[in-house]
């Protein structure tokens, strides 16, 4: 991976963990769906820097999505389990942000919250395997 390249996947990267720690900022004031935006855009940008890891790109988001489980869940590299996650707070995420009266709940959102720091531990392992 040459040094530009490496540059924006450890940006895109340290964006993730960003926004996984804004999202806690919002749970803490009990602000569920800007919640799961936040953990949302962490596994986008997530996925976002495994893509480019990958030299892989789409300029959508339903293109991000595809392309990673085209390529690392379909393969069997991020178990499908962990990878639910992301197909999850992308449905849950264009609910909340484009839905009229969707408000989601602490028993929702709480959960996911753990389910995202697994899947961003996931996605950094892989990138880590990619670099090598």
């Amino acid at each position: 991976m040459n040094e530009e390249l490496r540059k924006l996947v450890h940006f895109r990267l340290d964006r993730a963990f960003e926004s996984l720690d804004d999202a806690k900022l919002l749970a803490d004031a009990r602000r569920w769906n800007p919640c799961i935006n936040r953990l949302y855009y962490a596994c986008f940008y997530a996925v976002s820097a495994l893509l480019a890891a990958n030299e892989l790109s789409s300029s959508k988001h339903s293109g991000v999505l595809s392309l990673f489980n085209l390529h690392f869940v379909k393969s069997g590299k991020i178990p499908k389990d962990i990878a639910e996650t992301y197909s999850d707070l992308f449905d849950n995420r264009q609910e909340g942000d484009y839905s009229d009266f969707i408000r989601f709940t602490e028993q929702q959102v709480k959960p996911q919250i753990d389910k995202t720091s697994i899947f961003l531990k996931a996605v950094a392992d892989m990138i880590g395997n990619c670099s090598q």
